[in-house]
Protein backbone atom coordinates (compact mmCIF):
# COMPACT_ATOMS: atom_id res chain seq x y z
CA UNK A 1 0.00 0.00 0.00
CA UNK A 2 2.84 2.38 0.86
CA UNK A 3 4.57 1.64 -2.43
CA UNK A 4 1.31 2.18 -4.35
CA UNK A 5 0.73 5.51 -2.63
CA UNK A 6 4.32 6.56 -3.37
CA UNK A 7 3.87 5.53 -7.00
CA UNK A 8 0.64 7.52 -7.31
CA UNK A 9 2.21 10.60 -5.73
CA UNK A 10 5.24 10.33 -8.00
CA UNK A 11 2.96 10.00 -11.01
CA UNK A 12 0.96 13.06 -9.98
CA UNK A 13 4.17 15.03 -9.39
CA UNK A 14 5.57 14.08 -12.78
CA UNK A 15 2.28 14.93 -14.48
CA UNK A 16 2.14 18.28 -12.71
CA UNK A 17 5.77 19.01 -13.60
CA UNK A 18 5.10 18.15 -17.25
CA UNK A 19 2.03 20.40 -17.18
CA UNK A 20 4.08 23.28 -15.74
CA UNK A 21 6.83 22.76 -18.31
CA UNK A 22 4.32 22.71 -21.15
CA UNK A 23 2.68 25.85 -19.80
CA UNK A 24 6.04 27.63 -19.55
CA UNK A 25 7.03 26.44 -23.00
CA UNK A 26 3.76 27.68 -24.51
CA UNK A 27 4.11 31.00 -22.71
CA UNK A 28 7.69 31.42 -23.93
CA UNK A 29 6.65 30.49 -27.47
CA UNK A 30 3.78 32.96 -27.39
CA UNK A 31 6.04 35.68 -26.05
CA UNK A 32 8.68 34.95 -28.69
CA UNK A 33 6.07 35.07 -31.45
CA UNK A 34 4.61 38.29 -30.07
CA UNK A 35 8.06 39.88 -29.77
CA UNK A 36 9.05 38.74 -33.27
CA UNK A 37 5.77 40.01 -34.69
CA UNK A 38 6.26 43.37 -33.00
CA UNK A 39 9.81 43.63 -34.31
CA UNK A 40 8.73 42.68 -37.83
CA UNK A 41 5.86 45.18 -37.64
CA UNK A 42 8.29 47.88 -36.55
CA UNK A 43 10.70 46.97 -39.35
CA UNK A 44 7.89 46.98 -41.90
CA UNK A 45 6.66 50.33 -40.58
CA UNK A 46 10.16 51.81 -40.84
CA UNK A 47 10.61 50.44 -44.36
CA UNK A 48 7.18 51.77 -45.35
CA UNK A 49 8.04 55.22 -44.01
CA UNK A 50 11.30 55.21 -45.95
CA UNK A 51 9.52 54.12 -49.15
CA UNK A 52 6.89 56.83 -48.75
CA UNK A 53 9.51 59.52 -48.16
CA UNK A 54 11.53 58.24 -51.11
CA UNK A 55 8.51 58.52 -53.39
CA UNK A 56 7.72 62.01 -52.09
CA UNK A 57 11.31 63.15 -52.70
CA UNK A 58 11.33 61.47 -56.14
CA UNK A 59 8.11 63.29 -57.02
CA UNK A 60 9.59 66.61 -55.93
CA UNK A 61 12.77 65.97 -57.92
CA UNK A 62 10.77 65.12 -61.06
CA UNK A 63 8.21 67.92 -60.76
CA UNK A 64 10.54 70.70 -59.66
CA UNK A 65 13.33 69.36 -61.86
CA UNK A 66 11.29 69.61 -65.04
CA UNK A 67 10.21 73.12 -63.98
CA UNK A 68 13.86 74.01 -63.43
CA UNK A 69 15.02 73.32 -66.97
CA UNK A 70 14.78 77.03 -67.78
CA UNK A 71 16.82 77.84 -64.66
CA UNK A 72 19.76 75.56 -65.33
CA UNK A 73 19.56 74.65 -69.03
CA UNK A 74 17.67 77.31 -70.95
CA UNK A 75 19.78 76.95 -74.14
CA UNK A 76 19.20 73.18 -74.11
CA UNK A 77 15.46 73.78 -73.73
CA UNK A 78 15.46 76.06 -76.76
CA UNK A 79 17.35 73.46 -78.81
CA UNK A 80 14.90 70.73 -77.83
CA UNK A 81 11.93 72.90 -78.83
CA UNK A 82 13.59 73.58 -82.18
CA UNK A 83 14.23 69.84 -82.69
CA UNK A 84 10.93 68.39 -81.45
CA UNK A 85 8.59 71.29 -82.05
CA UNK A 86 6.87 73.33 -79.36
CA UNK A 87 3.77 71.12 -79.17
CA UNK A 88 5.56 67.75 -78.66
CA UNK A 89 8.04 69.33 -76.25
CA UNK A 90 5.25 70.79 -74.12
CA UNK A 91 3.39 67.46 -74.25
CA UNK A 92 6.43 65.54 -72.99
CA UNK A 93 7.09 68.27 -70.41
CA UNK A 94 3.50 68.00 -69.15
CA UNK A 95 3.59 64.20 -68.88
CA UNK A 96 6.79 64.25 -66.82
CA UNK A 97 5.41 67.01 -64.60
CA UNK A 98 2.16 65.04 -64.13
CA UNK A 99 4.10 61.95 -63.05
CA UNK A 100 5.99 64.03 -60.48
CA UNK A 101 2.76 65.62 -59.24
CA UNK A 102 1.10 62.21 -58.76
CA UNK A 103 4.07 60.96 -56.74
CA UNK A 104 4.03 64.14 -54.63
CA UNK A 105 0.30 63.86 -53.88
CA UNK A 106 0.48 60.15 -53.03
CA UNK A 107 3.74 60.38 -51.09
CA UNK A 108 2.64 63.39 -49.05
CA UNK A 109 -0.77 61.87 -48.33
CA UNK A 110 0.79 58.63 -47.07
CA UNK A 111 3.49 60.45 -45.10
CA UNK A 112 0.81 62.32 -43.16
CA UNK A 113 -0.54 58.99 -41.86
CA UNK A 114 2.73 58.30 -40.02
CA UNK A 115 3.99 61.82 -39.26
CA UNK A 116 7.52 62.54 -38.13
CA UNK A 117 7.60 65.78 -36.13
CA UNK A 118 10.53 68.13 -36.61
CA UNK A 119 9.07 71.13 -34.77
CA UNK A 120 5.73 72.17 -33.28
CA UNK A 121 4.67 75.68 -34.35
CA UNK A 122 2.65 77.73 -31.83
CA UNK A 123 -1.03 78.13 -32.59
CA UNK A 124 -0.75 81.86 -33.34
CA UNK A 125 1.40 81.10 -36.38
CA UNK A 126 -1.68 79.57 -38.01
CA UNK A 127 -3.26 83.03 -38.02
CA UNK A 128 -0.09 84.49 -39.54
CA UNK A 129 -0.22 81.76 -42.19
CA UNK A 130 -3.83 82.61 -43.06
CA UNK A 131 -2.85 86.26 -43.57
CA UNK A 132 0.08 85.29 -45.79
CA UNK A 133 -2.23 83.10 -47.87
CA UNK A 134 -4.76 85.89 -48.41
CA UNK A 135 -3.13 87.33 -51.60
CA UNK A 136 -2.14 83.94 -53.07
CA UNK A 137 -5.19 83.32 -55.26
CA UNK A 138 -5.48 86.94 -56.47
CA UNK A 139 -1.80 86.73 -57.49
CA UNK A 140 -2.42 83.46 -59.34
CA UNK A 141 -5.37 85.00 -61.16
CA UNK A 142 -3.32 88.10 -61.98
CA UNK A 143 -0.73 85.87 -63.68
CA UNK A 144 -3.26 85.11 -66.43
CA UNK A 145 -5.18 88.39 -66.29
CA UNK A 146 -2.69 91.14 -67.24
CA UNK A 147 -3.19 94.45 -65.53
CA UNK A 148 -1.57 96.79 -63.05
CA UNK A 149 -0.86 93.93 -60.59
CA UNK A 150 1.07 91.87 -63.11
CA UNK A 151 2.86 94.88 -64.57
CA UNK A 152 4.00 96.01 -61.11
CA UNK A 153 4.99 92.64 -59.65
CA UNK A 154 6.28 91.16 -62.96
CA UNK A 155 6.04 87.57 -61.72
CA UNK A 156 2.96 87.28 -59.48
CA UNK A 157 2.86 83.46 -59.70
CA UNK A 158 6.30 83.09 -58.12
CA UNK A 159 5.30 85.47 -55.34
CA UNK A 160 2.15 83.37 -54.80
CA UNK A 161 4.20 80.15 -54.58
CA UNK A 162 6.62 81.72 -52.09
CA UNK A 163 3.80 82.99 -49.87
CA UNK A 164 1.96 79.65 -50.07
CA UNK A 165 5.08 77.65 -49.18
CA UNK A 166 6.22 79.99 -46.39
CA UNK A 167 2.76 80.06 -44.82
CA UNK A 168 2.59 76.26 -44.71
CA UNK A 169 6.09 76.00 -43.26
CA UNK A 170 5.06 78.35 -40.45
CA UNK A 171 1.95 76.33 -39.65
CA UNK A 172 3.29 72.77 -40.10
CA UNK A 173 6.35 71.08 -38.64
CA UNK A 174 6.30 67.54 -40.03
CA UNK A 175 9.19 66.16 -42.09
CA UNK A 176 6.92 65.75 -45.13
CA UNK A 177 5.80 69.40 -44.80
CA UNK A 178 9.38 70.65 -44.70
CA UNK A 179 10.30 68.58 -47.76
CA UNK A 180 7.24 69.62 -49.76
CA UNK A 181 6.88 73.30 -48.92
CA UNK A 182 10.59 73.87 -48.41
CA UNK A 183 11.25 72.40 -51.85
CA UNK A 184 8.71 74.66 -53.52
CA UNK A 185 10.01 77.71 -51.65
CA UNK A 186 13.60 77.00 -52.71
CA UNK A 187 12.49 76.46 -56.32
CA UNK A 188 10.51 79.73 -56.43
CA UNK A 189 13.46 81.72 -55.03
CA UNK A 190 15.88 80.11 -57.52
CA UNK A 191 13.52 80.72 -60.44
CA UNK A 192 13.05 84.37 -59.51
CA UNK A 193 16.81 84.90 -59.32
CA UNK A 194 17.35 83.19 -62.68
CA UNK A 195 14.73 85.37 -64.37
CA UNK A 196 16.96 88.39 -63.82
CA UNK A 197 19.61 86.96 -66.16
CA UNK A 198 17.39 85.08 -68.65
CA UNK A 199 16.13 86.53 -71.88
CA UNK A 200 12.40 87.18 -71.44
CA UNK A 201 10.17 85.13 -73.73
CA UNK A 202 7.36 86.54 -75.76
CA UNK A 203 4.13 84.91 -74.68
CA UNK A 204 0.61 85.69 -75.94
CA UNK A 205 -1.44 87.55 -73.36
CA UNK A 206 -4.68 89.41 -73.01
CA UNK A 207 -4.55 93.20 -73.13
CA UNK A 208 -3.99 94.68 -69.68
CA UNK A 209 -7.03 96.43 -68.23
CA UNK A 210 -8.17 97.60 -64.79
CA UNK A 211 -11.06 95.13 -65.11
CA UNK A 212 -8.57 92.27 -65.13
CA UNK A 213 -7.20 93.49 -61.80
CA UNK A 214 -10.70 93.64 -60.33
CA UNK A 215 -11.51 90.13 -61.55
CA UNK A 216 -8.22 88.81 -60.17
CA UNK A 217 -8.76 90.36 -56.73
CA UNK A 218 -12.47 89.54 -56.35
CA UNK A 219 -12.23 86.08 -57.90
CA UNK A 220 -9.09 85.24 -55.92
CA UNK A 221 -10.63 86.30 -52.62
CA UNK A 222 -13.75 84.25 -53.33
CA UNK A 223 -11.64 81.14 -53.99
CA UNK A 224 -9.61 81.88 -50.84
CA UNK A 225 -12.82 82.04 -48.80
CA UNK A 226 -14.03 78.75 -50.28
CA UNK A 227 -10.74 77.10 -49.37
CA UNK A 228 -10.89 78.38 -45.80
CA UNK A 229 -14.48 77.30 -45.11
CA UNK A 230 -14.71 74.12 -47.19
CA UNK A 231 -12.32 73.20 -50.01
CA UNK A 232 -9.14 72.76 -47.96
CA UNK A 233 -10.74 70.18 -45.70
CA UNK A 234 -12.58 68.52 -48.60
CA UNK A 235 -9.45 68.17 -50.76
CA UNK A 236 -6.63 67.90 -48.20
CA UNK A 237 -8.52 66.51 -45.23
CA UNK A 238 -7.28 69.15 -42.77
CA UNK A 239 -9.27 72.23 -41.71
CA UNK A 240 -7.18 75.42 -42.07
CA UNK A 241 -8.91 76.97 -39.06
CA UNK A 242 -8.92 74.96 -35.81
CA UNK A 243 -11.88 75.87 -33.61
Amino acid sequence: MTRLRFFNNATLFIAFANYRMALLRNTATAFARSYTSAKLSKIRSGCYKECVMTLLILGLVIFLGVHSVSIFADPWRNRMIARLGEGPFKGLYSLIALLGLILIIWGYGQARLTPEVLYSPPMWLRHVALLLLLPVFPLLFATYLPGHIRRTLKHPMLIAVKLWALAHLLANGMLADVLLFGGFLAWAVADRISLKRRQPRKTPALPGTPMNDAIAVVGGLIVYGLFVVWLHQALIGVPPVVT
